[in-house]
């Protein structure tokens, strides 16, 4: 039995330990077919105001020029999907991702967790983690290794799971079996770019972040346009239309993670709570009393 194939079997068990829900990996190397596709999305300004993702052109397409040495991405999704939602229909809504902790810090934390575990089973293995954190081309690397399909919305889907999930990597020197990428389960399905109140979806699998209502209610930083205005759905942070309306997340349940936990703040104020609230920044306020 190969070392390579004790190894990912290792980090695929240990994957389970730490409750993520699925693990893949793929051989480090340039995203070739990304790389057009990411030149024109930019060339496009559908990156809005987001400047950070001009940046580091090449690293996002390459990890092995983020991570020197760089031989093997473990992909890893985190279920997120909430068993309590908000309560009022005619609330202002929040995404369900953000109805608990911050996940950066409960993602991250695990993923230090999964690094001292590959050093005390296998031994000096370098690399980083990332969730969010970093230019890596996180769904891209998911579908590559077998976890997904790219949706029309973007997003990842998984045939068991939907995409009500978090993604993060290990980009690591450690040379592991490879799995291979899933074909494409949409079909002729158009939900979600009919669904989507601004249009934001303007191909299969091409979305324009600054008309994403996600993108306008957590990256601009700038007046809201009129021709959004009235288009927005109550939607104050985040935005799980395209998601909702998916066939794939049918298939979604509810996590097990503690720390994401919906908050009992954010589940049961109804609409007049908010419109009595002193700040107008609601999002501010919640983390505030999140203590975030």
């Amino acid at each position: 039995m190969s070392s390579k194939f004790t190894n990912t079997k290792l980090i695929k068990d240990e994957t389970n330990r730490l409750g993520f829900m699925y693990c893949g990996v793929s051989k480090a190397g340039f995203l070739e077919e990304e790389a057009p596709r990411l030149e024109q999305w930019l060339n496009k300004n559908m990156h809005g105001s987001m400047a950070y993702m001009e940046r580091n052109f090449d690293k996002r397409l390459d990890p092995t020029k983020l991570v020197p040495g760089a031989k093997s991405v473990v992909s890893l999704l985190l279920n997120y999907f909430p068993s309590e939602l908000q309560r009022d229909d005619a609330a202002p809504k929040i995404s369900k991702y953000a109805l608990g902790k911050d996940y950066h810090f409960v993602v991250k934390d695990k993923l230090k967790d999964f690094m001292s575990r590959i050093h005390e089973e296998i031994g000096e293995v370098g690399g980083r983690v990332f969730v969010d954190s970093a230019p890596v081309m996180e769904r891209q690397w998911a579908a590559k290794s077998g976890l997904g399909w790219l949706g029309k919305n973007s997003l990842l889907l998984n045939k068991q799971r939907g995409s009500f999930y978090f993604l993060a990597e290990l980009i690591i020197d450690l040379e592991l079996e490879e799995d291979g990428p899933m074909q494409d389960y949409c079909g002729t399905c158009t939900k979600c770019i009919d669904a989507c109140p601004t249009d934001a979806i303007v191909g299969d699998g091409i979305v324009d972040a600054s008309k994403c209502i996600s993108y306008l209610t957590i990256e601009l930083k700038d007046d809201l346009s009129r021709d959004f205005a009235d288009k927005m759905e109550d939607w104050v942070f985040g935005c799980d239309i395209c998601q909702d309306v998916c066939p794939w997340n049918r298939f979604s349940k509810p996590h097990q993670e503690e720390a994401f936990q919906s908050h009992s703040l954010l589940t049961e104020m109804d609409k007049k709570d908010w419109e009595e609230m002193p700040n107008s920044s609601a999002c501010t306020k919640y983390k505030g009393d999140l203590g975030e």
